[in-house]
């Protein structure tokens, strides 16, 4: 199994900064792309920023220019840096990870468990 642990949520006011960190652990043979998702309150999940194993990024029009991802798939943890936040980035945001395990041919989807962002007016 794989699991996938995120860190640095929280409360922050307007124009202020958030760092997330997410690591992935189990058994784990590599990992195609890291990626940071968010779901607001009556809100479809979306995505926030994608990085491929060879360096790839990826935003959301919405963030770009105020969010970095980056990360160390030696280590298979990824990192979202946020800076300028606005009351509309207001979302848990999710770790995901597609990953090949030990004994199966193929790539699957994991998520982490959420945490929370909450951006102040």
């Amino acid at each position: 199994q794989v699991q996938l642990v995120e860190s640095g949520g929280g409360l922050v006011q307007a124009g202020g900064s958030l760092k997330l960190s997410c690591a992935a652990s189990g058994s784990i043979l590599s990992i195609n792309v890291m990626a940071w998702y968010r779901q607001a309150p009556g809100k479809q999940r979306e995505l926030v920023a994608s990085r491929s194993s060879v360096g790839n990024r990826n935003y959301a029009d919405s963030v770009k220019g105020r969010f970095t991802i980056s990360g160390d798939y030696a280590k298979n943890t990824v990192y979202l840096q946020m800076n300028s936040l606005k009351p509309e980035d207001t979302a848990v945001y999710y770790c995901h990870a597609v990953v090949r395990t030990p004994g199966i041919s193929s790539f699957n989807n994991y998520w982490g468990q959420g945490t929370q962002i909450t951006v102040s007016s």
